[in-house]
């Protein structure tokens, strides 16, 4: 059976007790957490920088994977591998001429893992140029900014292409899904071929961590 990893997102935890429900969701079975940083430009919201991984980071034994859904990661990517960042995913769409080998040289200078995500309107051709480089490719099941949303069904049929690429090509990319995973639909995304789950609301809003975790596995 394939062993499918939660990544557990602070997003939707209560902050007022966030090293609570760190070690919570960490003893209810969460590999890895999940700190979704929104600049208010590249999407709408606004959520937390660095400084939120800093105070936590070492507070807990799960892999720390930062998305960073702002307009310039080059600018800000050292602040979050010193902060304690394990994997950094920054999006296709944020990059400009150069920005992933600056990227790529900086995380992989620091022994840390690099990702790539793409929004629901993008096409997994633009990332075929990375593939064999990247650690890790994100595909958003909903538009990025907001927890909550539904799941976007179309989302599954990337994560079909990216399976099919990885294993044609002998690629070594582990593939997460973000968006309206629950137990439902976290199904639908083992099947096409997803690695990891993130989920937020799904987790901290239900009365057992637990019992979501692993409904979350199928």
């Amino acid at each position: 059976m394939k062993n499918i990893k939660i990544s557990s997102s602070i997003l939707s935890a209560d902050f007022g007790q966030l090293e609570t429900e760190i070690k919570a969701v960490e003893k209810a079975g969460s590999e890895y957490l999940h700190f979704d940083v929104m600049d208010g430009h590249f999407v709408q919201n606004i959520s937390f920088g660095a400084p939120v991984l800093k105070c936590i980071y070492n507070k807990h034994h799960m892999i720390n994977d930062v998305h960073l859904m702002i307009t310039d990661p080059v600018l800000y990517v050292l602040d979050f591998l010193e902060a304690g960042a394990d994997i950094i995913t920054v999006h296709e769409e944020a990059l400009k001429d150069e920005d992933f080998e600056k990227l790529y040289t900086t995380i992989k200078a620091h022994k840390k893992s690099i990702g790539l995500c793409i929004k629901p309107k993008t096409a997994v051709n633009t990332l075929l140029n990375y593939l064999s480089r990247v650690d890790l490719v994100l595909v958003m099941s909903v538009e990025p900014g907001f927890g909550g949303q539904q799941f976007m069904s179309e989302s599954l049929e990337k994560i079909a292409q990216l399976r099919a690429l990885k294993e044609e090509n002998g690629y070594h990319y582990l593939i997460e899904v973000d968006g309206g995973i629950n137990g439902e639909t976290s199904k639908l995304c083992i099947d096409a071929g997803a690695d990891i789950l993130v989920a937020g609301s799904y987790i901290f809003k239900n009365d057992d961590y637990k019992k979501a975790i692993e409904s979350l596995r199928g």
